[in-house]
């Protein structure tokens, strides 16, 4: 019995929870999305993905409507292996969620726990505002005359110019073009090398 309860245990998948907010970049959410679905079919340890947000309905940056999966209030932490963020347009909403309090309390409890988050672009922006960056490394977008990153700075995170930044559980990016990497770098850190190399074998990288 204890043989088959230990087997379980290695073969029980990790899992994601995936945040949406209002105004998100579709481009930025569908890589989580796609490179854990094909580790699901192709790898040799799949990674499972639930999306949520604090609204039943989000409109992305250019208007594609999303309904996520689980209802925010019933979320369980301790469910989930990993929180990742897409990034998002001001000008669609995107701040109006990604600064809301339930969020940033939802980041402050998985870093706690010393569980992955993996943002892409300005997501990187709540995360400094959670607090969880203060004297860490990170990055965020870099152009628009570096505003971003100013304000990432005023959070408290030791910027640097580098497209992609992993310090301890968190990692922060520069733009929508490191969004592949950075979810693939996420089912690395959620499984192993091997297991990624085979994915992106399937998927034709």
């Amino acid at each position: 019995m204890n043989k088959i309860l230990q087997i379980t245990s290695i073969m029980k998948s990790k899992k994601i929870l995936l945040f949406l907010a209002q105004g998100f970049e579709a481009y930025e959410a569908s890589v989580f999305t796609d490179i854990m679905g094909w580790s699901r079919s192709f790898g040799k340890q799949g990674v499972d993905l639930i999306t949520t947000a604090l609204r039943p309905e989000i409109k992305c940056t250019w208007n594609l409507i999303v309904r996520p999966e689980l209802e925010f209030g019933k979320i369980n932490t301790g469910d989930f292996d990993a929180l990742a963020i897409a990034g998002g347009f001001e000008k669609a909403g995107f701040y109006e969620d990604a600064y809301d309090e339930r969020l940033l309390n939802l980041i402050r409890e998985f870093d706690k726990h010393e569980k992955i988050i993996a943002s892409i672009c300005v997501s990187a922006l709540p995360l400094g505002k959670s607090g969880v960056l203060k004297g860490r490394k990170a990055t965020t977008y870099d152009l628009m005359d570096g505003m971003r990153k100013k304000q990432l700075a005023e959070f408290g995170a030791e910027i640097q110019d580098k497209s992609i930044v992993v310090d301890k559980n968190i990692i922060t990016s520069t733009g929508p073009s490191t969004a592949l990497d950075v979810a693939f770098t996420l089912l690395e850190m959620l499984t192993d090398k091997e297991n990624v190399d085979l994915v992106k074998k399937y998927m034709r990288f």
